[in-house]
């Protein structure tokens, strides 16, 4: 590797370090377990919520949002890949994206007592579109900047300088709401972390990520209907897939685990204080230790499938995020908690970094490398949108408990395609140690 293409490789990976505070921070952490006491009642302790006139829990609604959020990014994927492949302009959607996250979470800063439910809803639903929406064009770069045979170690250094970075904020956040620095009282801690999650995003993103992203040179059709040609380009794409049939056992797989992998980690949190009763500052300390053993776990995963390969490590998570799912089920108190919080960090890097190098490896050589990517974020984020809402459904009409159950069936199907797809690879002999 020349010293250019790692300056390149660096500022793709430092990406991560911007973003990942916003999905640490304001999904994982801080955000929910702060909507939560905004929204319920102090006095009653009832957790029912208005939102537009609806009367529904508090923790369903969290779990609406996302789903909303991942749905209008499934829809607009498509497009904006197209116009990014056919005019050239990855970085400047990925800059685009990266605003319009960055602001949102820097306007929850507003979020106080006094504010609606509907405020803090609508920051968040475009918080989270600036990061999902950002992530199609930011992993399209990576068979880009990477060769084949570092794609896992490159995928995987992405993730873990996104869990440093992320642990970095996650610890002053703490420090403000435990030291209460500069006489700042009750909510004023949290809102000035929210603060500083978009700001921390902007700033590397802007001044270390995008100077050094190479520009992308337009394909196709520059003047053909946007609206239209995403679209065409998902439908062409999912016509190769179905000609490449270790890919498409993949893409299933991906879709039904990626529905629990996701759901747990938007909904960890949340379970911790409804659930478990735990204090905030616990539940903070806990989701740190997760970001720590997901730096160990995305970096040993890497390893483990440049030795086996990659479907059969996949194999072996999954069967473990399913086991973790079981165990959650099972957990009443505060170091069972602490316990699975490992479990789940040791994975949780891990299968994403793993599964975004995979299918890098398995895609047909291109140039049109945004409409895969969309194709396999649209997989995922409708996977999102099924698994949140599902959790939020049976989380409405019983509790949190009973809906950890499904997500333990999403694995297995998960799981079922993952071993379809390694058969399917033996009897290829596909190359590549995948």
């Amino acid at each position: 590797m020349n010293k250019e293409q790692k300056k390149v490789i660096n500022g793709w990976a430092m990406y991560d370090w911007a973003n990942s505070v916003y999905n640490l921070v304001i999904t994982t952490t801080f955000f929910p377990v702060y909507f939560l006491a905004q929204t319920g009642n102090k006095v009653t302790g009832s957790d029912q919520v208005s939102f537009f006139g609806w009367q529904l829990k508090n923790s369903s609604l969290y779990d609406y949002s996302v789903a909303f959020a991942f749905l209008l990014v499934a829809i607009l994927t498509p497009i904006l890949s197209s116009i990014a492949d056919n005019r050239g302009n990855k970085k400047q959607f990925l800059r685009f994206f990266c605003y319009i996250g960055a602001t949102a979470c820097a306007a929850l800063f507003f979020f106080n007592m006094e504010s609606p439910a509907e405020y803090g809803v609508i920051c968040f639903i475009l918080a989270t579109i600036g990061y999902c929406g950002g992530l199609v064009f930011y992993n399209a770069y990576l068979p880009d900047i990477a060769p084949v045979e570092l794609r896992d170690r490159v995928s995987a250094r992405g993730f873990s300088l996104g869990y440093i970075g992320s642990v970095i904020l996650q610890l002053i956040g703490f420090a403000l709401v435990a030291l209460e620095p500069f006489g700042m009282k009750g909510e004023m801690p949290v809102l000035v972390t929210f603060l500083l999650v978009g700001i921390w995003w902007w700033a590397f993103a802007q001044f270390y990520t995008f100077p050094r992203l190479p520009k992308s040179e337009p394909i196709g059709n520059q003047d053909g209907n946007i609206f239209k040609d995403g679209f065409i380009e998902l439908k062409k794409v999912y016509a190769q897939v179905r000609k490449l049939p270790v890919l498409k056992r993949f893409l299933r797989a991906f879709f039904f685990y990626s529905m629990g992998v996701q759901t747990v980690m938007l909904a960890a949190t949340i379970f911790g204080s409804k659930e478990l009763k735990l204090e905030d500052q616990k539940l903070i300390m806990t989701v740190v230790l997760i970001q720590l053993v997901a730096v160990l776990g995305a970096w040993g995963m890497a390893r483990l499938s440049e030795r086996f390969g990659n479907f059969k490590i996949l194999i072996l998570t999954v069967i473990f995020w399913a086991a973790v799912c079981v165990i959650a089920y099972f957990t009443y108190n505060e170091y069972q908690f602490y316990g699975l919080a490992v479990m789940v960090g040791l994975v949780m890097g891990g299968i994403q970094s793993l599964s975004r190098s995979t299918y890098s490896k398995l895609i047909p050589p291109t140039k049109d490398t945004t409409s895969f990517f969309s194709y396999f974020d649209v997989t995922e984020k409708i996977g999102i949108v099924l698994g949140m809402a599902s959790f939020g459904v049976i989380d409405h009409m019983y509790n949190m408990r009973q809906a950890v159950l499904i997500l333990i069936v999403y694995f297995a199907i998960g799981l079922i395609f993952l071993f379809s797809a390694l058969l399917k690879e033996s009897k290829l002999a596909v190359p590549n140690n995948r």
